[in-house]
């Protein structure tokens, strides 16, 4: 966009300040120039890249430096070890095909002074990017805290893969399973290891109990405003292994934010039930209003003697539909008597 670009230029050198142009392209960097020249006569256009001699690359540098010129039309050289605090603003030709990383590293050009600082990304027409392009712009758009580094290194993980443990590849298939879920396999792969123990995929998967009660369980957006916040929250309550654990996160909510609403209480229960459940070998409990059922694991520690003397002593209340799942009827209209309900049939299961 010629206006946008216009625009862009004049407002940094009206206000006295300096713009680099990125453009990664050797063979075409001189026609770029020529045509940011002719697109803002005012601007005083320089161009910078790396195929340069030592002394020419130097003394263009220097010279933008001491303000000689307002543009530099440059490539990627200047990513690293280039500090020039009149320099606010970048333009990023074709940012789709730059990887996070550099992104990241090039918008660190800009902002080094007291002056509100701009970095634009220019990209052709979405349906011509690439998905992962996609989620690179994606990432870098939204994360402009400080801090943000290693957040965006995280999304990086997950856009290309990480690296082989015991390889030399560079990137893997982690981003079939997401960053979160495969650090946490490797902790438990690792924890059955030293134990001196075979652990499939099966048993890892097999160790999330899934719970759907048909209530609320959330962290409500106007309980916790900031949604990176919110989300690593959730990976925190997730990531518990003891109930001391859930306790500390939920006393360090009730000191951060005020006391916990309902959702919120629910989903810290829910955890509760889920540590619970796991210990005994069970891989679903459902529950509603009228009753419920709960899905046994191949490898469950429940003695099939306790489940028989369960249906035979309440035989209106339970029962079993098929060789793992126990069904329950019972009425239970409130959240709170619900969750006692699952809580009672969880410790007698338990005994």
């Amino acid at each position: 966009d010629e206006a946008l670009i216009r625009e862009a230029v004049l407002r940094e050198t009206t206000r006295g300040g300096q713009v680099y142009y990125l453009h990664n392209h050797v063979d075409t960097i001189d026609k770029t120039a020529a045509d940011i020249q002719k697109l803002v006569p005012e601007a005083r256009v320089i161009t910078a890249h790396g195929q340069m001699g030592e002394r020419e690359l130097e003394r263009i540098m220097s010279d933008f430096y001491h303000q000689r010129f307002n543009v530099i039309v440059c490539t990627t050289i200047i990513e690293t070890g280039i500090d020039v605090p009149s320099a606010n603003t970048i333009i990023m030709d074709r940012a789709d095909h730059l990887g996070l990383a550099q992104l990241h590293q090039l918008r660190g050009r800009v902002g080094r002074s007291h002056h509100q600082a701009y970095a634009y990304l220019l990209t052709p027409h979405e349906k011509r990017i690439t998905k992962d392009a996609k989620k690179r712009l994606e990432a870098i758009a939204s994360l402009e805290d400080l801090g943000a580094g290693f957040t965006l290194a995280t999304h990086d993980l997950e856009i290309r893969g990480a690296g082989e443990l015991l390889g030399e590849d560079q990137s893997g298939s982690m981003c079939q399973v997401g960053f979160s879920l495969y650090m946490e396999m490797l902790d438990q792969a690792v924890a059955a290891l030293k134990e001196g123990k075979q652990l499939s995929l099966d048993q890892v998967m097999s160790t999330q109990t899934e719970i759907e009660l048909r209530v609320p369980a959330l962290l409500p957006d106007d309980y916790i405003f900031d949604v990176s916040l919110r989300l690593s929250l959730y990976k925190r309550i997730a990531s518990c292994k003891t109930k001391n654990e859930l306790d500390d996160i939920q006393v360090e909510l009730i000191d951060r934010f005020g006391l916990l609403p309902q959702p919120s209480k629910n989903l810290v229960q829910i955890a509760k039930l889920r540590l619970k459940a796991q210990t005994i070998g069970i891989s679903r409990i459902e529950a509603s209003a009228s009753g419920g059922s709960i899905e046994f694991s191949d490898n469950t520690s429940v003695d099939p003697m306790l489940i028989i003397g369960l249906i035979q002593k309440s035989p209106s209340v339970y029962s079993m539909a098929g060789a793992s799942k126990l069904k329950f009827v019972k009425a239970n209209d409130d959240t709170q008597k619900r969750f006692t309900l699952v809580t009672n049939i969880l410790n007698d299961l338990a005994k």
